[in-house]
């Protein structure tokens, strides 16, 4: 009897290695830390413990190895008799000897994978960091108690692993394709809403996409030249009702400041005529170069006192202006976007109206098409049509990518205006 007391012993002890193995090892330390910026002290222990996982696997394989030598030393004494009497009152010829042995292998080997292995296992996959912090403590104290042989075990393996020149240590490095398949598995189990998803998805594109995507080209630059009448100049701000219009001499070329509209507001709510005095003009204008990604325009605004930035290409011609809102447009999206102003607009189940103007990156997304060719040549569809094309695109001209038809609907002069996309079934 004290022979199966043993084997219950060693079953119960083989579980709680095998739960402390996966769960110190599966536990986020994410969510750990969280944890212990909560205050727990065993969820602190838990990444102390990771930090020293060499040690940890060292102990928990001598642990379980001797756990197996002396289950095989004492089940084959503790069980064979007794499966032996049991078989002998069906059979009792030359091979009941062996017949026994084997049956009882057979038990023992499956008392432990069941109890010692596999159901221990499967709870702490299934609740890693709360297993993790209740045995951690206890893993401690085994793996200091075993620390010399953890030496030897240890200095041994690196030995083998310098040999063949094998690096001992896994660098730990969160990269921006973990972050991403954590989000997909986020976004497919539920547990990440869609909005979130893509906004995280548009943040880690602040350093791919330029400025050009997002700001408002110079053909749509909507500006006061001095030469413009009182007439002129309100049709334009109750057109355009902007807070801010460039003040130019002439054309773009020749800006001589900005204005607010709220100066120009003054004078009508006076009696007088809406005209652009040079003393109202400010001057201090802000130029960012169009190479500028979105983040780093973001990052130039912090330092900048202006609404807006004059966007200008290496030979200092104006090509777009872009307002703070603009970038944050960019990755904020809907949240600050009115519904009229999509870009995107889906027709039915297999076709989108696509403005010419809305970023490649947005229709990658949009249309679940993993790549565009040579993304670096283009920042928007139109950019992408014209690179396809290889000239200036002409109304329903139209070629097939990823299995969907791009096809010209609209222009405006020789601007691609919008572009309907369709799938091909």
């Amino acid at each position: 009897m004290s022979d199966v007391l043993s084997i219950v012993l060693l079953i119960l002890a083989g579980a709680v290695f095998a739960m402390s193995e996966i769960s110190i090892a599966a536990a986020r330390k994410i969510k750990l830390r969280v944890m212990a910026d909560e205050g727990s002290a065993k969820a602190l222990e838990v990444l102390e413990l990771q930090q020293q996982i060499r040690q940890f696997f060292a102990m928990m394989q001598i642990a379980l190895n001797g756990i197996s030598i002396l289950g095989g030393i004492i089940g084959e004494q503790a069980l064979t008799p007794y499966i032996k009497q049991v078989i002998s009152l069906f059979y009792q010829g030359a091979l009941l000897n062996q017949v026994s042995f084997i049956l009882s292998f057979i038990c023992l080997t499956s008392l432990f994978i069941l109890f010692a292995d596999l159901l221990p296992k499967r709870l702490a996959i299934i609740m890693p960091e709360s297993v993790a912090i209740r045995i951690v403590s206890l893993m401690r104290g085994i793996t200091f108690v075993l620390m010399p042989a953890v030496f030897l075990f240890n200095g041994l393996t690196n030995m083998m692993l310098r040999l063949f020149h094998i690096p001992t240590e896994r660098t730990e490095l969160v990269t921006t394709e973990d972050i991403i398949a954590m989000m997909d598995a986020g976004a497919e189990d539920g547990s990440l809403q869609k909005q979130e998803y893509q906004l995280i998805g548009n943040v880690f594109d602040l350093d791919v996409r330029t400025i050009g995507s997002v700001m408002t080209p110079r053909d749509q630059i909507i500006y006061f030249d001095l030469d413009d009448s009182s007439e002129e100049i309100s049709q334009k701000i109750i057109e355009q009702p902007h807070n801010d219009f460039l003040v130019c001499n002439g054309g773009l070329d020749n800006i001589e400041g900005s204005i607010e509209s709220k100066e120009i507001l003054r004078l009508v709510l006076k009696g007088e005529l809406a005209e652009i005095h040079r003393t109202q003009v400010d001057k201090d204008l802000f130029y960012l170069p169009e190479t500028l990604t979105l983040s780093e325009a973001l990052n130039a605004f912090k330092v900048a006192t202006q609404p807006f930035a004059i966007i200008v290409n290496e030979y200092a011609t104006v090509v777009g202006i872009v307002t703070v809102k603009d970038l944050l447009s960019s990755f904020m999206g809907e949240l600050i976007t009115h519904q009229d102003e999509e870009q995107i607009v889906q027709r039915d189940e297999s076709s989108w109206l696509i403005e010419g103007l809305t970023p490649i990156n947005d229709v990658m997304r949009c249309l679940s098409i993993e790549d565009f060719p040579d993304r670096t040549q283009y920042e928007t569809i139109a950019g992408f049509m014209i690179y396809i094309l290889k000239r200036l695109p002409k109304r329903t001209d139209h070629f097939i990518h990823q299995g969907y038809k791009f096809e010209v609907l609209d222009l405006e002069g020789v601007r691609v205006e919008q572009i309907l996309v369709t799938k091909i079934k």
